[in-house]
């Protein structure tokens, strides 16, 4: 292997010399050895990154590379960058790999072709001194004809240039350092073949499900003497290892050939030939689906008439499998299915690059589907051949795109390369994984720009009319195109871009009732969200073990070291925890608003795993290995996201007492068929999560769904269930304590016994009517809300709680109910810049408040337009009763309610405004009066204590002037 820095390799003639010999020394930057398959980064060659690397990739956030606070991790030597993985080495450029072959004298007279599975990103060949040619594809193997070598030994140069050859778009997956990095070789598939003149060079299989038949297309590659006669041998045979009948198997079928090689318009020979083969299965054929996915090996025997030692045989596993649009929802086999969708950005840490081997993607598939997905969409690339096998075999859908985003400076329309490279790569996407039944819907790439709506409804129109064998969709998230049989757009979903504290989590009071039956009266087509939930969780340091391979986790290092000097490295695993079960909130709340919608195509996650790029993603309840990160397990996000889902409708999550809990039942049953099953209810007490009282999991009410069948759909809703909670609401009162109760629906399958479980956690806090005024549930303690007061009278030994008007506290912390949206170094600071609380749930201020830790529905009314308090200036020791979790980006110690000694008394601070909660908001004044009675009582014994001039200047550092 060389390096071609300079671009001389090919003016030089390197491919004329011995590069095995002069390649370079050894040391990592220059040539030396290389084992292809392989990149030549994860083998040590290349450059050191710098604060200099050019890298492929937008970096939105400059800061990096300008603020004081980055200047550690610019340094030579010690180089972290925040925005993405970091490789140990990098290289973009040419790169020249060399190596002697021994042709076999059975091979005389034999074409011979090499395959390459996966090339980043352009080769071009050379065997000896004849230049072979040259492929460009990203998505399919790159395959030289060498022609006819001579028995004995050839010389085999392979240029690769990692470089943009076509402008993509710098974020594209398929090369940008976002993701996969850019790596540059050749991985999978590494292959010299010999060909007789006569082969089968595509098959493409068209199933018949109403026929249970296929028909199989083929195009036929003769020599100079044209394809001439001979026999094409079809077989099927079922392949899968799924239960049930099989079936008698398909008779083999044998079919005659006979092609004039009568000379073309041109005086040169056919050389080519096509021929369509009806291939009955047998009326018990079995279909390809989700839940049955039924495979058929089939094999395509070439036997040249005359010639059996040029016998050939093409091999390729398909399913019997149809799919469609059914109004505004995808159907397989005539069947609606529901889309429940994640990203596969090709993120692979260890190497740098996607795996080629069936068990490294059946591993992905398997964990998807044990979190209830059925469909993986491959965002602006398209994976190796191994990933539709694993996803055939399993079930699994696919998302299929180009490897285009072309956006950020790239366009499509405008008559540039991009346009032709799309289809060129369209074309091999559908050539090469044609045939996969799990191959069900195509998108050129993501998110476009340019005269993208005209040039893509070509696009779609042209290969819809080509290869008709699954869905077209012009791109992920835009343009909505009449040509589309599905459109993937950024409505509806929770939380759209720049949307801030005006997104439904964060403006609006906690339901389970809302979905987006507007959006699909008025869809013409089915519509699939794109890229929904978004939410962070804080970075998992430990995983950072788990990086042994070519990309470093350096920015979870800096981010690391950020939270070390905010004096709370030591919180890491609590943040993670309490964010991360944040996230998992509302990524069920997500799930279920489009699981409620009758008639909706589905969604796509961004996503179950993290994104390490773009600032760094960290949205998954996994992490970009695919493993969990301890506050997740697969069942729980499956009870909420699967083929059976029951739903809740509740139009309130938290209720005063005296008030009855109101539901209306609902299951999203998108299986093989109707289940014959029992639908029933109940409510259940919990511990109450903290400090209140223990009630055991007793069962408060119960009750069944009326009716038997469960149809294929989500359109059936049931009658609205009332539950009194008499008993309860008495408890509450009488205690002044509120309760977490805990709603649970099971179908249960009558014939085979499987069951499917989801629940809701509902809280009960004191009516307005029950509660005690402010000062009799704070005897002996000043409540204010002004600053100068408050530590005035704590200094002079009295117990005092300061609410301060939210107006007159500092708002550059944006505080909302929702974690991080995406990650705001790529947003340029959008709010939330939170992720969520963490607090000691048996410290005493819980009592009366019910909670786990961590951020729940009930804090809704707490938070809502609640500011958070910078603890810049207070003794690091003080650690916050209730502490927002800030972006890692800036790891600011943050307070919500905080606790100090000042002089000879005692200062509670809560930045949210709870004094004055009205009364339909009944968490908000139950967390008033457990701050007040909290204050009031033994337990309020600051361990920290500060003079009242420093408890001065930190309020006023916090607080802003209010215009009178």
């Amino acid at each position: 292997m060389a390096l071609d820095r300079d671009d001389a390799g090919e003016d030089q003639r390197w491919y004329a010399r011995d590069l095995t010999c002069d390649g370079g020394a050894d040391d990592g930057a220059g040539g030396g050895t290389v084992h292809l398959p392989g990149s030549l980064q994860e083998q040590g060659y290349g450059d050191e990154v710098t604060a200099e690397t050019a890298w492929n990739g937008q970096v939105v956030d400059r800061s990096y590379y300008l603020d004081d606070r980055y200047a550690p991790y610019r340094e030579p030597g010690k180089v972290a960058v925040p925005f993405w993985l970091q490789p140990r080495r990098y290289y973009r450029g040419a790169a020249w790999y060399q190596r002697t072959v021994q042709v076999p004298a059975a091979w005389a007279g034999r074409r011979v072709v090499l395959e390459l599975e996966r090339v980043h990103w352009e080769s071009t060949l050379w065997v000896d001194e004849r230049r072979v040619g040259s492929e460009r594809s990203l998505c399919a193997p790159h395959r030289y004809d060498l022609g006819v070598l001579a028995p004995g030994e050839h010389r085999v140069t392979l240029r690769v240039d990692n470089r943009t050859v076509v402008d993509v778009g710098p974020n594209a997956h398929s090369t940008t350092d976002h993701t996969q990095g850019s790596w540059n070789g050749v991985v999978g598939r590494v292959a010299l073949r010999a060909r007789p003149d006569v082969v089968v060079r595509r098959v493409r299989v068209v199933p018949r499900v109403a026929d249970r038949a296929l028909t199989v297309r083929l195009d036929l590659a003769g020599g100079p003497s044209g394809v001439g006669a001979g026999r094409v041998v079809l077989t099927a045979r079922r392949c899968d290892d799924l239960p049930g009948p099989r079936g008698p198997e398909p008779e083999p079928l044998v079919v005659d050939y006979a092609f004039d090689a009568g000379m073309s318009p041109r005086g040169l020979s056919a050389t080519t030939a096509h021929l369509d083969v009806d291939l009955p299965l047998g009326d018990g054929a079995a279909l390809w689906d989700e839940h049955s996915p039924a495979l058929y090996a089939l094999e395509v025997a070439l036997e040249p008439e005359g010639r059996p030692e040029d016998r050939t045989v093409r091999r390729t596993v398909v399913g019997l499998r149809e799919v469609s649009v059914v109004g505004t929802q995808i159907a397989v086999n005539g069947r609606p299915t529901f889309v429940r969708g994640t990203l596969e950005c090709c993120v692979f840490p260890l190497t740098g690059y996607p795996p080629t081997d069936v068990a490294s993607w059946a591993r992905i598939v398997a964990v998807c589907r044990a979190h209830g997905l059925n469909l993986l969409r491959f965002h602006s690339w398209c994976p190796p051949e191994a990933a539709f096998r694993a996803a055939d075999e399993a079930g699994m859908l696919l998302q299929v795109e180009g490897p285009v985003w072309a956006n950020q400076g790239a366009s499509l329309g405008e008559g540039g390369s991009l346009d032709a490279f799309v289809h060129e790569e369209t074309r091999a996407v559908l050539d090469e994984f044609g045939d996969h039944p799990s191959f069900v819907v195509m998108a050129h790439g993501n998110e476009p720009s340019g005269r993208d709506a005209e040039f893509l409804g070509d696009w779609v129109t042209t290969w819809r009319r080509r290869d008709p064998r699954r869905l077209y969709t012009s791109g992920a998230g835009w343009p909505a195109i009449v040509e589309n049989d599905l459109d993937n757009v950024s409505e509806p979903r929770l939380h759209r871009w720049d949307e801030g504290l005006g997104s439904r989590l964060n403006a609006t009071p906690p339901t389970t009732d809302a979905d987006y039956s507007a959006w699909v009266e008025g869809a013409a087509r089915p519509v699939v969200s794109h890229e929904v939930g978004q939410w962070c969780a804080h970075p998992s340091f430990a995983e950072r073990a788990k990086y042994t391979g070519l990309m470093q986790p350096r920015n979870l290092d800096v981010f690391a070291d950020f939270l070390e000097q905010g004096g709370m490295g030591d919180q890491a695993e609590d943040f993670l925890h309490a964010s991360g079960r944040l996230q998992l909130l509302c990524y069920k709340e997500e799930v279920e608003a489009a699981l409620r919608t009758p008639g909706f195509g589905g969604f796509h996650l961004l996503g179950l795993s993290d994104f390490p790029g773009q600032g760094t993603a960290l949205v998954g309840v996994l992490d970009a290995f695919w493993e969990g990160k301890g506050y997740c397990e697969p069942e729980e996000f499956a009870r909420f996201c699967g083929v059976t889902t029951p739903l809740a409708r509740l139009p309130r999550r938290v209720l005063a007492a005296g008030d009855d809990l109101v539901f209306e039942p609902q299951v999203a049953h998108f299986g093989a068929g109707p289940l014959r099953a029992r639908t029933t209810w109940r409510v259940l007490t919990t511990d109450g999560g903290g400090g209140g009282e223990a009630l055991g999991g007793d069962v408060v009410a119960e009750g069944v769904v009326p009716g038997e069948e469960v149809p294929v759909g989500n359109a059936r809703r049931h009658d609205v269930v009332r539950v009194p909670l008499e008993a309860v609401g008495r408890a509450v009162a009488a205690s002044g304590t509120g309760v977490r109760l805990r709603l649970e629906l099971a179908v249960v399958d009558l014939d085979g016994g499987a069951e499917h479980r989801n629940d809701w956690d509902v809280w009960v806090f004191p009516a307005p009517a029950a509660r005690r005024s402010d000062e009799g549930a704070a005897a002996g303690v000043v409540v204010t809300r002004a600053p100068d007061e408050a530590v005035r009278r704590a200094d002079a030994g009295e117990r005092v709680v300061l609410v301060p008007p939210a107006a007159s506290l500092r708002d550059d912390v944006a505080l909302g109910f929702t974690p991080v949206f995406w990650n705001t170094a790529w947003t340029k600071g959008q709010a939330p810049h939170t992720l969520g609380l963490v607090h000691d749930a048996q410290h005493p201020l819980f009592a009366r408040f019910p909670s786990t830790g961590h951020t729940d529905w009930q804090w809704w009314e707490v938070l809502h337009g609640a500011r958070a308090m910078q603890l810049e200036g207070l003794p690091r020791a003080l650690r916050p009763v209730v502490q927002p979790i800030d972006t890692w980006f800036s790891a600011r110690r943050l307070g919500l309610v905080v606790e100090m000694g000042v002089g000879d008394g005692a200062l509670l601070v809560c930045s949210a405004d709870v004094l004055d909660a009205p009364a339909d908001r009944p968490a908000a004044a139950a967390f008033r009066d457990a701050l007040l009675a909290y204050a009031a009582g033994p337990d309020f014994a600051p361990g920290v204590a500060v003079s009242a001039t420093e408890a001065g200047r930190w309020l006023a550092d916090v607080s802003v002037d209010v215009p009178e």
